[in-house]
Protein backbone atom coordinates (compact mmCIF):
# COMPACT_ATOMS: atom_id res chain seq x y z
CA UNK A 1 0.00 0.00 0.00
CA UNK A 2 1.46 3.64 -1.33
CA UNK A 3 2.13 5.85 1.87
CA UNK A 4 -0.63 8.94 2.59
CA UNK A 5 -0.29 12.11 1.52
CA UNK A 6 0.07 14.67 4.73
CA UNK A 7 -1.75 17.53 3.74
CA UNK A 8 -2.43 21.11 5.40
CA UNK A 9 -5.14 24.01 4.55
CA UNK A 10 -3.79 26.56 1.90
CA UNK A 11 -6.60 28.83 2.43
CA UNK A 12 -4.60 31.58 3.82
CA UNK A 13 -2.22 31.51 0.65
CA UNK A 14 -4.22 31.10 -2.19
CA UNK A 15 -5.90 33.87 -4.37
CA UNK A 16 -9.31 33.72 -6.23
CA UNK A 17 -7.63 33.17 -9.48
CA UNK A 18 -7.48 29.81 -10.54
CA UNK A 19 -3.77 27.78 -10.00
CA UNK A 20 -1.75 28.90 -12.74
CA UNK A 21 -0.68 24.82 -13.13
CA UNK A 22 -2.05 21.80 -12.63
CA UNK A 23 -1.28 17.99 -12.63
CA UNK A 24 -4.13 16.03 -12.66
CA UNK A 25 -3.89 12.41 -11.93
CA UNK A 26 -0.05 12.39 -13.73
CA UNK A 27 1.97 9.41 -13.79
CA UNK A 28 5.16 8.97 -15.43
CA UNK A 29 6.64 5.39 -16.49
CA UNK A 30 9.89 5.26 -18.50
CA UNK A 31 10.37 2.96 -21.28
CA UNK A 32 12.87 0.66 -19.07
CA UNK A 33 8.97 0.08 -17.11
CA UNK A 34 10.11 2.62 -13.84
CA UNK A 35 7.49 4.10 -12.28
CA UNK A 36 9.09 7.58 -11.55
CA UNK A 37 6.25 9.14 -10.95
CA UNK A 38 2.89 7.66 -9.25
CA UNK A 39 -0.33 9.24 -10.05
CA UNK A 40 -0.32 12.66 -8.87
CA UNK A 41 -2.77 15.73 -8.90
CA UNK A 42 -1.05 18.76 -7.46
CA UNK A 43 -1.42 22.54 -8.23
CA UNK A 44 0.50 25.42 -7.71
CA UNK A 45 -0.57 29.19 -7.06
CA UNK A 46 0.77 32.77 -8.27
CA UNK A 47 3.66 34.22 -5.70
CA UNK A 48 4.43 30.88 -4.06
CA UNK A 49 7.91 29.21 -3.53
CA UNK A 50 7.46 25.60 -3.12
CA UNK A 51 10.22 23.41 -2.25
CA UNK A 52 10.43 19.93 -3.80
CA UNK A 53 12.07 17.04 -1.17
CA UNK A 54 13.12 13.98 -1.32
CA UNK A 55 15.85 11.27 -1.23
CA UNK A 56 17.01 10.43 -4.83
CA UNK A 57 15.20 9.06 -7.23
CA UNK A 58 12.32 10.01 -5.42
CA UNK A 59 10.81 11.81 -8.23
CA UNK A 60 11.60 15.03 -7.58
CA UNK A 61 13.04 16.36 -11.12
CA UNK A 62 10.53 14.12 -12.77
CA UNK A 63 7.59 16.43 -10.82
CA UNK A 64 9.59 19.17 -11.95
CA UNK A 65 10.43 18.52 -15.36
CA UNK A 66 6.75 16.96 -16.27
CA UNK A 67 5.91 20.39 -15.32
CA UNK A 68 6.96 21.74 -18.44
CA UNK A 69 6.72 18.57 -20.11
CA UNK A 70 10.32 18.10 -20.87
CA UNK A 71 9.33 14.63 -19.62
CA UNK A 72 5.65 13.61 -20.80
CA UNK A 73 3.17 11.88 -18.53
CA UNK A 74 2.25 7.90 -19.45
CA UNK A 75 -1.43 8.86 -18.23
CA UNK A 76 -3.39 11.74 -16.86
CA UNK A 77 -2.95 15.58 -17.82
CA UNK A 78 -1.36 18.69 -17.25
CA UNK A 79 -3.65 22.03 -17.23
CA UNK A 80 -2.64 25.85 -17.74
CA UNK A 81 -4.73 28.64 -16.61
CA UNK A 82 -3.22 30.15 -19.80
CA UNK A 83 -3.90 27.76 -22.03
CA UNK A 84 -5.89 24.58 -21.24
CA UNK A 85 -4.78 21.27 -21.57
CA UNK A 86 -1.34 20.75 -22.84
CA UNK A 87 -1.21 18.31 -25.54
CA UNK A 88 -0.37 19.00 -28.47
CA UNK A 89 2.36 20.46 -29.63
CA UNK A 90 1.70 24.48 -29.96
CA UNK A 91 0.31 24.53 -26.82
CA UNK A 92 3.13 22.98 -25.22
CA UNK A 93 5.40 25.19 -27.45
CA UNK A 94 3.64 28.50 -25.66
CA UNK A 95 3.83 26.93 -22.15
CA UNK A 96 7.49 26.42 -22.37
CA UNK A 97 8.04 30.31 -23.54
CA UNK A 98 5.95 31.19 -20.64
CA UNK A 99 8.19 28.53 -17.78
CA UNK A 100 11.82 29.08 -17.62
CA UNK A 101 14.32 26.64 -16.07
CA UNK A 102 17.01 26.83 -13.79
CA UNK A 103 19.66 23.93 -13.79
CA UNK A 104 22.10 22.66 -11.65
CA UNK A 105 24.82 23.02 -14.72
CA UNK A 106 23.68 26.32 -15.41
CA UNK A 107 24.37 25.58 -19.09
CA UNK A 108 26.05 29.15 -19.81
CA UNK A 109 28.38 29.68 -23.23
CA UNK A 110 31.62 30.78 -20.82
CA UNK A 111 32.67 32.59 -23.38
CA UNK A 112 30.29 34.90 -24.21
CA UNK A 113 29.72 37.81 -21.43
CA UNK A 114 27.31 37.45 -19.04
CA UNK A 115 24.38 40.13 -20.94
CA UNK A 116 24.98 38.09 -23.81
CA UNK A 117 23.81 34.56 -22.07
CA UNK A 118 20.94 36.64 -20.58
CA UNK A 119 19.95 37.84 -23.90
CA UNK A 120 19.87 34.56 -25.51
CA UNK A 121 16.45 33.54 -23.88
CA UNK A 122 14.92 36.11 -25.97
CA UNK A 123 15.33 33.43 -29.24
CA UNK A 124 12.13 31.59 -28.27
CA UNK A 125 9.82 34.52 -28.97
CA UNK A 126 11.26 35.26 -32.44
CA UNK A 127 11.25 33.74 -35.61
CA UNK A 128 13.87 32.43 -37.34
CA UNK A 129 14.19 35.48 -39.48
CA UNK A 130 14.12 37.91 -36.49
CA UNK A 131 16.98 36.31 -35.12
CA UNK A 132 19.16 37.34 -38.10
CA UNK A 133 18.25 40.79 -36.90
CA UNK A 134 19.71 40.66 -33.61
CA UNK A 135 18.19 42.03 -30.24
CA UNK A 136 17.13 45.53 -30.10
CA UNK A 137 17.65 48.08 -27.92
CA UNK A 138 14.68 47.41 -25.67
CA UNK A 139 16.18 43.73 -25.11
CA UNK A 140 19.28 44.80 -24.25
CA UNK A 141 17.87 47.44 -21.97
CA UNK A 142 15.89 44.10 -20.02
CA UNK A 143 18.70 42.09 -20.08
CA UNK A 144 20.84 44.84 -17.82
CA UNK A 145 17.57 45.44 -16.17
CA UNK A 146 17.44 41.37 -15.23
CA UNK A 147 21.64 41.51 -14.30
CA UNK A 148 20.47 44.55 -12.02
CA UNK A 149 17.97 42.50 -10.13
CA UNK A 150 20.71 39.63 -9.26
CA UNK A 151 22.84 41.98 -8.36
CA UNK A 152 25.46 41.81 -11.81
CA UNK A 153 24.92 44.79 -13.47
CA UNK A 154 28.90 45.37 -13.12
CA UNK A 155 29.30 41.98 -14.76
CA UNK A 156 27.79 42.48 -17.79
CA UNK A 157 30.43 42.36 -20.42
CA UNK A 158 31.95 40.34 -18.29
CA UNK A 159 32.93 36.27 -19.59
CA UNK A 160 30.89 34.01 -18.22
CA UNK A 161 34.00 31.24 -17.94
CA UNK A 162 35.42 34.15 -15.62
CA UNK A 163 32.96 34.26 -13.10
CA UNK A 164 32.30 32.32 -9.84
CA UNK A 165 29.91 29.55 -9.76
CA UNK A 166 27.28 31.22 -7.61
CA UNK A 167 27.84 34.54 -9.81
CA UNK A 168 27.23 32.16 -13.05
CA UNK A 169 23.88 30.95 -11.60
CA UNK A 170 22.91 34.58 -10.81
CA UNK A 171 23.29 34.95 -14.32
CA UNK A 172 20.89 31.73 -15.13
CA UNK A 173 18.30 33.05 -12.93
CA UNK A 174 18.60 36.66 -14.84
CA UNK A 175 18.64 34.46 -18.03
CA UNK A 176 15.44 33.10 -16.98
CA UNK A 177 13.93 36.59 -15.91
CA UNK A 178 14.44 37.87 -19.53
CA UNK A 179 12.07 35.24 -20.97
CA UNK A 180 9.31 37.53 -18.98
CA UNK A 181 8.08 34.23 -17.40
CA UNK A 182 5.02 33.06 -15.86
CA UNK A 183 6.76 30.22 -13.80
CA UNK A 184 10.37 29.62 -12.58
CA UNK A 185 11.20 25.74 -12.12
CA UNK A 186 15.16 25.61 -11.08
CA UNK A 187 16.64 21.54 -10.81
CA UNK A 188 19.32 21.44 -7.67
CA UNK A 189 20.35 25.42 -8.24
CA UNK A 190 22.65 25.39 -5.26
CA UNK A 191 23.86 21.96 -5.05
CA UNK A 192 27.23 22.60 -6.31
CA UNK A 193 27.74 25.97 -4.78
CA UNK A 194 29.03 26.85 -1.15
CA UNK A 195 26.65 28.49 1.34
CA UNK A 196 26.91 31.85 1.15
CA UNK A 197 26.87 31.82 -2.30
CA UNK A 198 23.80 29.09 -1.90
CA UNK A 199 21.47 31.42 0.51
CA UNK A 200 22.19 34.71 -1.92
CA UNK A 201 20.71 32.61 -4.89
CA UNK A 202 17.94 31.59 -2.77
CA UNK A 203 17.49 35.00 -2.03
CA UNK A 204 17.41 35.96 -5.15
CA UNK A 205 14.51 33.66 -6.27
CA UNK A 206 12.37 33.99 -3.32
CA UNK A 207 12.27 38.20 -4.17
CA UNK A 208 11.30 37.48 -7.98
CA UNK A 209 8.67 34.80 -6.39
CA UNK A 210 7.14 37.87 -4.09
CA UNK A 211 8.10 41.08 -6.16
CA UNK A 212 6.65 39.22 -9.66
CA UNK A 213 3.71 36.87 -7.84
CA UNK A 214 5.11 34.12 -10.03
CA UNK A 215 5.23 30.84 -8.70
CA UNK A 216 8.87 29.67 -8.36
CA UNK A 217 9.37 25.49 -8.20
CA UNK A 218 12.84 24.25 -6.39
CA UNK A 219 14.01 21.22 -6.10
CA UNK A 220 16.13 21.11 -3.53
CA UNK A 221 18.30 17.82 -1.08
CA UNK A 222 19.25 20.33 1.58
CA UNK A 223 16.56 20.47 4.64
CA UNK A 224 17.82 23.63 6.27
CA UNK A 225 17.06 25.65 2.76
CA UNK A 226 14.17 24.44 2.71
CA UNK A 227 12.60 25.26 6.08
CA UNK A 228 14.53 28.76 5.55
CA UNK A 229 12.79 29.70 2.20
CA UNK A 230 9.66 27.80 1.12
CA UNK A 231 6.73 28.85 1.53
CA UNK A 232 5.16 25.30 0.74
CA UNK A 233 7.36 22.28 0.75
CA UNK A 234 5.88 19.36 -1.46
CA UNK A 235 7.95 15.66 -0.05
CA UNK A 236 8.35 12.67 -2.65
CA UNK A 237 9.08 8.89 -1.42
CA UNK A 238 8.86 6.47 -4.32
CA UNK A 239 7.45 8.48 -7.00
CA UNK A 240 4.90 9.55 -4.55
CA UNK A 241 3.68 13.20 -2.96
CA UNK A 242 4.24 12.03 0.69
CA UNK A 243 3.74 15.55 2.28
CA UNK A 244 2.27 18.52 0.62
CA UNK A 245 2.34 21.44 3.76
CA UNK A 246 4.22 24.35 5.39
CA UNK A 247 7.43 23.94 6.40
CA UNK A 248 6.10 24.25 10.32
CA UNK A 249 4.71 21.04 9.54
CA UNK A 250 7.44 19.53 8.96
CA UNK A 251 7.95 17.37 11.73
CA UNK A 252 10.20 14.21 12.68
CA UNK A 253 7.60 11.65 11.30
CA UNK A 254 7.18 13.84 8.14
CA UNK A 255 10.78 13.08 7.54
CA UNK A 256 10.74 9.76 8.10
CA UNK A 257 7.88 9.43 5.35
CA UNK A 258 9.94 11.14 3.04
CA UNK A 259 13.57 9.93 3.68
CA UNK A 260 12.90 6.69 5.59
CA UNK A 261 14.38 7.53 8.45
CA UNK A 262 14.44 10.02 11.38
CA UNK A 263 15.62 12.48 8.22
CA UNK A 264 19.74 11.88 8.90
CA UNK A 265 19.86 11.03 4.82
CA UNK A 266 18.92 15.25 5.03
CA UNK A 267 21.85 17.70 3.83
Amino acid sequence: MGQQQMAFDRSDTKTDAAPILCLDQVEVIYPNGTVALQPTTVDFEDGELTVLLGPSGAGKSTLLRTLNLLVRPTSGAVLSREIGTLDATQSIRAHRRDTAMIFQQHQLIGRMGAMHNVLLSRLGRHSFWRTLVGFSEEERRLALECLTRVGLFEKALTRCDSLSGGQQQRVGIARALAQEPKMILADEPVASLDPASSERVLNVLRSICKEDRIPVIVSLHQLDYAKAFADRIIGLAGGQIVFDGPPTQLSETVLTQIYGSTGQDAT
